[in-house]
């Protein structure tokens, strides 16, 4: 999927709040980074921890609430 796709679903998922997404996005990249489990069923071998973020948002693995 292209990225302005699964920037357009991330967006949906947040009720387009850029701000929040993209303060999502960089919290769970940085959890990644530092060994947190990847959620997604593919291979990300070659992805950016911030695209795995970005898809997992996307597909609903990770929930994003003002509430965190």
């Amino acid at each position: 999927m292209r990225t302005e796709e699964l920037t357009a679903k991330a967006l949906e998922r947040v009720n387009y709040d850029k701000y929040l997404l993209a303060n999502a996005v960089g919290k769970r990249a940085e959890a990644i980074a530092n060994g947190a489990k990847i959620l997604l069923e593919i291979d990300t071998s070659a992805m950016k921890y911030t695209d795995i973020a970005l898809q997992e948002i996307a597909e609903g693995k990770i929930i994003v609430s003002l509430d965190e």
